[in-house]
């Protein structure tokens, strides 16, 4: 049985050391001087070794997992990638591959096997029967065998890309797009000082899934969605149309430009949403019931900028969103399953077109959006983590006292929207 080492023992790096000790695994570990205690206290009965430093864990490991965050890879691999034992697997658990594999080209001995993967998930889900990509980098056919087999043990469903700049141009998609929409509402929905499932604005399916989903988000911290959007090398260029579509939008709406705001829209569900592709059907009556509101309401017709503006950017990138489910996450298929549904009902895509040209009442909050928009484009534009972290965690102040609630009620619902659909996969 091989050794297992997992450097950086975080929500993620413990999620993996539990499920290869479970599994029988040797499983050894180590994080910051000061956690060790108290990761000692939490993993030992699992019987999982701390060890003082990643250089002990290299050196007695045959395979290493890198669970640190992304804009510190580049350190960790210089302070303990020479010590990595003759011939063993390395792997690397970042969202973003470009720092990962330039670290680990750097720094790791020509004989090390390179095979690096990405669980498609958070820590609040069981991995079991979500999705890891794995990436074969510098491997023998051997070494690959060893490493899927490992990975087989947490029950994820494996789906392997051959280069890691084709995950993360998906991934520039399927993650750091999706949170910057959400990190927007959430940010509009602080600025204007209002709960959403308190406004009528926000009562029905469609905005249940906006609310759980931003607030699931914002319960998470936030250098894993930083590192997302500022270290991948293909995030701005999408994020930036994201912010182009929402702008030309808004100024169709503020103008009443009816025609060419609706001639856009129908050009755009007629790409995006062609008949040939195969249709996630969200469930509206389930999305009906995780509703975090306390009165029912009668609900306002939305404009659902938000939305518009997402189809309106992978129709301008010529992106066929449903190709990106090889790397789907569950805020992913929420955001695509939530745009599809809108764009598919005629008569509710109707309605938000004339709320966005017509409804006076709804314009602050629209507005307010157009705001975060460009807010949250100019921090990643200018590659600004700091900025990213301070700005996201002001809005989850706003929200905090709701982000536990509204993260176990987005797991509810993923389950209960995911048990009735059968999302498209790619096997492994």
């Amino acid at each position: 049985m091989m050794n297992v080492g997992i450097i950086g023992l975080g929500d993620m790096g413990k999620m993996y050391a539990l499920g290869f000790a479970k599994a029988g695994y040797t499983v050894y570990g180590s994080d910051l001087p000061q956690r060790r205690e108290e990761l000692n206290e939490t993993l030992n009965p699992y019987g999982i070794t701390i060890l003082e430093d990643g250089k002990e864990v290299s050196r007695i490991c045959d395979v290493i997992f890198y669970a640190v965050e992304s804009e510190k890879i580049e350190q960790v691999l210089a302070m303990y990638g020479s010590s990595t034992k003759y011939g063993a697997i390395v792997a690397g658990q970042t969202s973003v591959k470009h720092p990962e594999i330039t670290a680990f080209e750097k720094y790791l001995p020509k004989d090390i096997q390179i095979i690096t993967c990405h669980s498609l998930h958070g820590p609040g889900f069981d991995p079991a029967g979500q999705k890891m990509i794995v990436i074969p980098h510098r491997t023998s056919n051997e070494a690959y065998q060893r490493m899927t087999d490992l990975l087989s043990c947490l029950g994820s469903e494996l789906v392997e890309m051959k280069d890691y700049r084709d995950h993360d141009r998906i991934v520039a998609d399927t993650q750091a797009a999706t949170h910057v929409g959400f990190e927007s509402m959430g940010t509009a929905w602080a600025s204007a000082g209002f709960f959403p499932w308190e406004n009528a604005s926000y009562l029905g399916g469609i905005d249940n899934v906006k609310i759980l989903t931003t607030l699931r988000i914002f319960s998470y911290k936030a250098h894993i969605y930083a590192g997302l959007a500022i270290l991948n090398p293909f995030a701005r260029q999408q994020v930036k149309r994201y912010a182009q579509s929402e702008s030309e939008l808004f100024k169709m709406m503020i103008m009443e430009e009816e025609q060419e705001f609706r001639n856009r829209l129908y050009k755009v569900r007629d790409f995006v949403f062609h008949e040939s592709r195969k249709p996630l059907l969200l469930d509206d009556q389930v999305m009906q019931e995780f509703s975090l509101s306390t009165s029912p309401g009668v609900r306002k017709a939305n404009s659902h900028l938000s939305l518009l503006s997402m189809a309106d950017a992978w129709y301008h990138l010529q992106i066929n969103p449903y190709d990106n489910l090889i790397c789907q996450t569950p805020p992913f298929r929420l955001r695509l399953g939530i745009v599809e549904y809108l764009f598919r009902n005629e008569d509710l895509l109707e309605e938000s077109i004339h709320a966005a040209l017509f409804d006076k009442s709804i314009r602050a909050d629209d507005l307010e959006f157009h705001s975060a928009v460009r807010e949250w484009a100019s921090i990643i534009g200018y590659g600004d983590m700091e900025g990213y972290k301070q700005h996201f965690d002001q809005t989850k102040l706003f929200f905090k006292d709701r982000l536990e609630h509204g993260r176990e009620q987005s797991s509810a619902m993923i389950k209960r929207l995911t048990d009735q659909n059968t999302f498209p996969s790619v096997p492994f």
